[in-house]
């Protein structure tokens, strides 16, 4: 696998400042416990001759800088080369480092990726539950509505004017352009037509014939007269103005109230002949095409949409900023409800907690691997040096440990070892 480009650990953080100080504290203790042995061994071995009692204490002295020296080789020879010097098998969380991040992955892919682990702990959390109680409070609501909100601006800022202008217009070439609308419009058309939807049409324009009739007789009287000749007498043209007016009259009256009347009828059986064109005559098809053509060019509909993003993203904006627009007070309203109904509803949070479950189940098994890879690819991008002093700096104030005892097992033992090897030489 092709190794990518190295990249540093994390920036140190304020527990990492922490650990640093006190992981510097323990080195100068431990530098100072075995200072302190070696002074005591110089004194104790330069007067000895003259106090033999401080044998032993040169012997415990003796020995406790031999395991401090020890242990502190040991320690060091994890993190890098003691005294600089390249002996084998030291410095070996830097030389390893790549065995190191993919044993980790492996590790966590083991023991803590697996379905069992998953499944039981989200059973044992009851997330339903706590998500409900958590809603329960108005201020966590506000919260993540302020959130959503804030959130929702973000996309809206990300999302590309012309990209989404271009979706619209293509998504309206492809569904209302491209189609054709006789068909349709026929088929629509001819459902309305066979339940008598039309009727409720017929019925509103016989109702403004009448009304119009009756609130205008002169302009009605004017447009018959103009029609008439010239040098017939002025009261013949008023005889037959109002002859017309009273038959149009009758006639907008029969037909509003008769509902067999026949200019009905022959509205009707005109309107299913459209609707039968429409659908199956080529001519009729085609007028209706060329009309759309003429009323939706390349240019109108470019603007249409335009228009349309304009208008939705301009609302959306707004309502996002408006903490009582009716877009967030409904957000905030389901929150709410949700809330209640997880807090009250154990079959609703048990079946939303088995889903759950079943989903992370689902997931983890699919793509535990992939999941524990980022572990160790993450590791194996980090610097050799770099990833051996993050790791000393986790560990390395515990380890110190080692060489304090080392110092103090080793005076013990040298203190123990010369005392026992005095005993069997008096015997002897």
């Amino acid at each position: 696998m092709a190794q990518s480009k190295s990249t540093a650990p994390p920036a140190e953080s304020p527990n990492d400042t922490a650990r640093r100080t006190a992981l510097t504290r323990m080195k100068r203790f431990a530098v100072g416990l075995l200072s302190l042995m070696a002074i005591i061994f110089t004194v104790s071995f330069a007067l000895q001759e003259r106090y033999p009692w401080l044998e032993y204490v040169r012997a415990a002295a003796e020995g406790g800088m031999v395991g401090a020296i020890a242990d502190w080789f040991a320690v060091t020879a994890l993190f890098r080369y003691p005294m600089g010097l390249r002996i084998p098998h030291t410095n070996i969380i830097a030389n390893r480092k790549d065995e190191i991040g993919a044993s980790l992955g492996e590790f966590v892919e083991t023991n803590f990726l697996s379905e069992a682990v998953i499944r039981g702990k989200l059973e044992s959390v009851q997330p339903a539950r706590r998500l409900g109680a958590w809603l329960n409070d108005d201020k966590n609501v506000d919260r993540l509505t302020g959130e959503l909100a804030v959130a929702g601006q973000g996309v809206l800022n990300l999302l590309g004017d012309d990209a989404i202008k271009n979706l619209i217009e293509s998504v309206a070439r492809e569904h209302l352009i491209q189609p054709e609308w006789g068909p349709s419009l026929g088929r629509v058309g001819e459902r309305l037509v066979t339940s008598g939807q039309q009727h409720a049409a017929v019925d509103l324009l016989l109702d403004r014939a009448d009304g119009w009739l009756r609130d205008h007789p002169e302009a009605f009287g004017r447009v018959v007269s103009q029609r008439l000749p010239t040098w017939m007498p002025g009261f013949i043209d008023k005889l037959v103005d109002d002859k017309a007016y009273r038959e149009v009259l009758a006639f907008v009256a029969s037909a509003r109230h008769d509902r067999k009347h026949p200019v009905r009828k022959a509205l009707d059986d005109y309107l299913g002949e459209v609707m039968h064109d429409l659908q199956y005559e080529q001519a009729m098809i085609n007028r209706v095409e060329n009309l759309k053509a003429e009323v939706l060019d390349n240019a109108k509909l470019r603007e249409f949409a335009g228009d349309t993003w304009e208008a939705i993203k301009t609302s959306l904006t707004q309502a996002l900023d408006d903490p009582s627009s009716a877009l967030l007070v409904g957000i905030r309203s389901t929150l709410d409800d949700i809330g209640d109904r997880l807090a009250t509803d154990a079959a609703l949070g048990s079946r939303i907690d088995r889903w759950l479950a079943d989903t992370a189940s689902h997931v983890i098994s699919t793509y535990r691997h992939e999941i524990a890879g980022v572990i160790t690819e993450t590791v194996e991008r980090w610097p050799a040096a770099e990833t051996a002093a993050k790791i000393e700096l986790q560990v390395g104030r515990d380890l110190q440990f080692i060489r304090i005892n080392g110092t103090v097992v080793g005076a013990l033992a040298g203190l123990a070892i010369f005392t026992l090897a005095h005993a069997v030489a008096a015997l002897i």
